[in-house]
């Protein structure tokens, strides 16, 4: 997993990441997609009249638990199939 890069949508306006929060304690999830297509694939299904406020951009899997600590996120959710959603939570 560290040897790998993530792609992840992040607000064009203030700078947040795109996060998914599937409990009801509220703890963010930081969403990352294996492929930059699948990012974008991601944002058109989803969210296609905001997909122009969003940008993608590449993080190398080494620099995950700095990243994930810094914003305080509770984990990860990876994006394995972007047009169901199928999604992978892993906690740290």
């Amino acid at each position: 997993m560290f040897s790998e890069i993530f792609y992840l949508v992040r607000s064009q306006t203030d700078g947040r990441y795109l996060t998914a929060r599937p409990n009801p304690e509220g703890v963010s999830y930081l969403l990352m997609f294996r492929e930059h297509s699948d990012a974008l694939s991601y944002l058109n299904t989803h969210a296609g009249e905001l997909a122009n406020r969003f940008g993608v951009e590449s993080i190398p899997g080494s620099q995950l638990k700095a990243l994930l600590k810094r914003w305080g996120f509770g984990g990860m959710a990876v994006v394995s199939d972007p047009l169901l959603p199928k999604i992978e939570f892993l906690q740290i």
